[in-house]
């Protein structure tokens, strides 16, 4: 069975690239019939906040994303102690003193050699007195992973292929600090053996942590997970953009933005297929392959995503929206605005237009006597669905006009603007007394 897991940290709002990140491993694990999971990355007490954690779970349920498991991070230190002590005893893990202005003076001067700034692994030449010292004066050690530098590491990585590793040119990663707290890299590949995780897919910004995991998963006699590694998201200009970050599920909801129509981007960003608004969930996932995605930067586009909610909101239909609708707007209102809206909101103004009371412009000098003689017919034709219809073709008769010297100058009476939905369909909605005083009121 494929498993997938979303692992955010709770320390802020999940922004965009996060989002298509969860969305891709949902979809990589729907596709497979597999289980989707949320783990919650927490052992950064100081910044982790509850309101997040609640905040992250709004968002998946929002995207219509729902894990079938969750764990917290934070409640499995036990779990995290045991498995360290594992490592100690096979050696994988040594403990270090050097501060971080020592590390940082010793970087520079690898650098200033034209060298690869990697730790030096002095902390394993400490004899067991020289230890037992610094322990004694207090002096507590944060702790190294020690690499096998015997062996390349390798994978075939779902998107970006081969991936080759030397371990002699990277540093020993710290996995866990003076204070006995934890980073990310360990306990991410003990929760990952423990949750069953069989697919990683995230950013490739994460590509150099893998190479290093690969060997953590290996020391602790499990097998290695497919890896995959997505480009990162970039704006429309076509360059990394810190608005990126800010772009959360919270301003999407507030623009008006569709879960759908995010959805239907984000998940063929970064390949060339087509988005396509109309596709659900379960149809995106039966399509859903790895193998389609580039390498190169996805570009996420706030224009495009506008184009797409739109197409998404024309083809809602109203029991979907009812209960977001201003009052006494019904199905057929709903049909006759639709095609005008690029988001559900916009329903608002457009009732606001059939309700009244609204404000026309002055017509034009030779449009006056042609809104009486609309007033007139209107007053004396039956009143039905086909009303515009019957209306136009009577007035296209009295006076000649066709066009737009006929339907503009009524349109503009009627609704005070100068486009909109179809009348045919607005006209029986904004109802024979109020139109009839419209008129009027401008001729």
């Amino acid at each position: 069975m494929t498993v997938t897991r979303f692992a955010p940290s709770p320390t802020g709002h999940l922004h965009v690239g996060n989002i298509r990140t969860a969305l891709h491993n949902w979809l990589l694990a729907r596709r497979d019939g597999g289980r989707f999971l949320l783990r919650i990355d927490d052992t950064d007490a100081a910044r982790s906040r509850e309101e997040y954690v609640e905040g992250i779970r709004a968002d998946l349920a929002w995207l219509g994303l729902h894990p079938e498991g969750e764990e917290r991070q934070s409640a499995r230190f036990p779990v995290y102690e045991a498995a360290f002590e594992t490592l100690k005893a096979q050696g994988r893990v040594y403990p270090c003193w050097e501060t971080p202005q020592e590390l940082e003076l010793r970087r520079k001067v690898l650098l200033g050699r034209g060298l690869p700034p990697i730790y030096d692994r002095a902390a394993l030449a400490l004899g067991e007195d020289d230890k037992a010292a610094k322990l004694a004066a207090g002096d507590l050690p944060h702790w190294r992973f020690l690499l096998d530098h015997d062996e390349p590491i390798a994978w075939e990585d779902g998107i970006r292929g081969p991936q080759r590793f030397d371990p002699a040119q990277m540093s020993d990663p710290v996995v866990r600090r003076a204070d006995g707290s934890w980073l990310y890299m360990l306990p991410s590949v003990i929760d990952d053996v423990a949750m069953g995780v069989t697919a990683i897919l995230r950013g490739e910004d994460h590509v150099s942590n893998t190479a290093a995991q690969v060997q953590m998963f290996t020391a602790l006699g499990a097998a290695l997970p497919a890896f995959a590694h997505e480009a990162l998201l970039v704006g429309s200009e076509g360059k990394l953009s810190k608005r990126l970050g800010s772009l959360g599920a919270g301003h999407f909801r507030d623009a008006g933005i569709e879960p759908q129509a995010l959805v239907a981007l984000l998940a063929r960003l970064g390949t060339s297929d087509p988005v396509d608004p109309l596709l659900g969930l379960d149809e995106l996932a039966a399509g859903f392959d790895l193998s389609r995605f580039g390498r190169a930067p996805a570009r996420f586009d706030e224009a495009e995503l506008d184009r797409i909610n739109a197409a998404v909101v024309h083809a809602t239909p109203y029991a979907q929206v009812a209960d977001r609708l201003p009052a006494g707007m019904d199905e057929a209102a709903w049909q006759a605005v639709r095609p005008n809206l690029g988001k559900v909101a916009e329903a608002h103004d457009w009732w606001r237009v059939v309700t009244g009371p609204v404000s026309a412009p002055p017509p034009e000098a030779d449009d006056v006597a042609f809104l009486a003689s609309a007033a007139a017919a209107l007053d004396a034709l039956d009143w039905s669905d086909m009303i515009w219809k019957d209306l136009t073709g009577r007035l296209k008769d009295e006076t000649g006009r066709k066009g737009k010297a006929l339907f503009l100058p009524l349109r503009r009476a009627l609704t005070g603007m100068d486009h909109g939905p179809d009348m045919a369909a607005l006209l029986p909605l904004i109802g024979r007394e109020a139109a009839l005083a419209r008129l009027r009121a401008v001729a």
